[in-house]
């Protein structure tokens, strides 16, 4: 097949500031193209695009991100830290922990373990 993901596009309504929290979070440079949208360089897979849309989110993402930290505890304090809250999606008593970003799009950050 001729097609390959290169980039997964993150709507925003301030690219800005959600592109330098997500670059904070990930450790990834930003750089912003000359439409105003903000790009993440990913070292391995699809860059994230940063869009700016005028709606703001208001249900729960179809799809999301999985990160897979060293520590869950201490990542997890980490990312609070930064900003982002803990989230109830209906996931109940599990392993990972479902938090958002700061303009509310959920993510999960996994054990670890196996």
């Amino acid at each position: 097949m001729g097609l390959r993901l290169t980039e997964v596009c993150v709507d925003a309504a301030d690219v800005e500031a959600l592109a330098r929290w997500w670059s904070e979070v990930l450790g990834w440079p930003a750089e912003t193209d000359s439409d105003g949208d903000v790009l993440l360089r990913a070292p391995a897979g699809p860059d994230w695009l940063f869009l700016e849309v005028p709606d703001r989110k208001v249900v729960k993402n179809r799809i999301h991100f999985d990160l897979t930290p060293d520590d869950q505890g201490a990542e997890v304090d980490r990312l609070i830290a930064l900003g982002a809250r803990r989230v109830d999606v209906g996931q109940g008593d599990q392993s990972w922990v479902v938090l958002a970003d700061p303009e509310g799009n959920e993510f999960c950050v996994l054990s670890g373990e196996g």
